[in-house]
């Protein structure tokens, strides 16, 4: 009889065959991240910087308070020794989620804008607005208005795209100069057109019942905002390595001479890149609005751009982290809160420690140092190598 070809195994015999390759595979893709250094030495800091900031804070507090011991306690385990409180954290990991993935995506094609701020502001007044003025269908109504803030805020995000590319305008600059505009613009909007004039503090009218987003557990603040934020970081994901026009947005940030000489559009990626960071921030402002405010009541910036470029950061501009260091940003606000009010050190010393997590984060040369380092051992062992190998063939 002929033999069996290698296809005519049993089911079950292919299918452990296919677990054994990727479980091998796994393992290989481990052991390489553990030994390439270019890898793992970025992660290294990131990690560093984090526990950095941790023992900061702890000394901070034990500098400052009158019960240290209590309000370490306080700070470290507050998001858990409630529920209320880890509840609140995730609701706190929303609007850092959906600024973090913007700012990934600004920072993979290598610009600085922070307009991310005025796209999730004025995409929380465009919500305000439809969430109090349009009558829809529950289900439909908050999805209008965010698909409605996600465009306005996809629009504003491409204004320093656009000075910059027609005027070079440094993208920094103009964004900071454009929120502020924003901020006031959209003020005015909701002092003019949008108030509650039967209330004493600046605050909209009251959102229509239908605009809500449903409660994930009941009696608490957790909105399906968190599963929005949990499909957008799958979506990013995907956008961004695992498509055309997210190859096009990181070579163009890795080398735009490159790119274009590749035959990428250079510009038109940029627009994209901040519609899509724009929109982001948009639909987190809708977001953040119909699931968590009755009215629309900010009478300040909340600045979550800034926080957005932390998380990116800490995330190393991949959105697959971005929940990681979402939910690490998260802890220590919700445990800085918690300590405020259970003790005697005060809130805005978190500030401290996300200015400490930026300067180590933003510092390339703590990695650069150690490649420099590698790269000098390199060369040495080398040199080495060659004058024992001239030396042998000299005898």
């Amino acid at each position: 009889m002929n033999e069996l070809p290698n296809d005519s195994r049993a089911p079950g015999a292919k299918a452990a065959a296919t677990d054994t390759a990727k479980k091998r595979g796994l393992l290989v893709s481990v052991k390489y991240f553990f030994t390439d250094r270019d890898k793992l030495e970025p992660v290294m800091v990131t990690i560093l910087a984090a526990l950095f900031a941790l023992a900061a804070g702890i000394g901070l507090i034990f500098l400052v308070s009158k019960q240290p011991a209590l309000s370490v306690r306080n700070f470290l385990l507050g998001p858990v020794l409630r529920s209320y409180n880890f509840y609140y954290l995730l609701i706190v990991m929303v609007p850092l989620t959906f600024t973090g993935l913007a700012m990934c995506i600004i920072y993979s094609l290598k610009y600085m804008s922070l307009i991310t701020d005025a796209s999730f502001y004025f995409g929380a007044v465009i919500a305000t607005a439809i969430g109090v003025k349009v009558a829809l269908p529950a289900g439909l109504h908050p999805l209008v208005a965010m698909l409605a803030a996600g465009i306005a805020g996809g629009l504003i995000g491409t204004l320093p795209a656009i000075l910059k590319i027609k005027w070079r305008a440094n993208e920094l600059v103009s964004s900071l100069m454009l929120n502020y505009i924003f901020f006031f613009l959209g003020s005015f909007i909701i002092l003019y057109f949008l108030r509650d004039n039967s209330q004493t503090i600046f605050a909209s009218l009251p959102f229509r019942k239908t605009f809500a987003l449903p409660k994930l557990i009941p009696n608490t603040q957790l909105h399906a905002g968190l599963l929005i934020a949990i499909a957008f970081i799958v979506l990013v994901s995907l956008f961004l390595f695992k498509t055309r026009w997210g190859f096009e947005i990181r070579l163009t940030g890795a080398n735009p001479k490159f790119a274009a000489y590749a035959g990428i559009p250079v510009a038109t990626v940029a627009l994209y890149a901040h519609f899509i960071a724009g929109f982001l921030g948009g639909l987190g402002g809708a977001v953040e609005m119909s699931g968590l405010y009755r009215s629309f009541i900010w009478q300040m910036d909340p600045s979550y751009a800034m926080d957005g470029v932390i998380v990116a950061m800490l995330a190393r501009k991949n959105p697959k982290f971005v929940p990681i260091s979402a939910f690490f940003l998260a802890w220590l606000r919700v445990g800085a809160d918690f300590m405020s009010r259970r003790g005697d050190v005060a809130f805005e010393f978190i500030t401290l420690l996300q200015g400490s997590i930026i300067l180590i984060l933003a510092s390339d040369k703590i990695v650069n140092s150690f490649k420099a380092r590698r790269l000098r051992k390199a060369v040495l062992a080398a040199n080495a190598a060659s004058a024992n190998a001239m030396a042998e063939a000299t005898r």
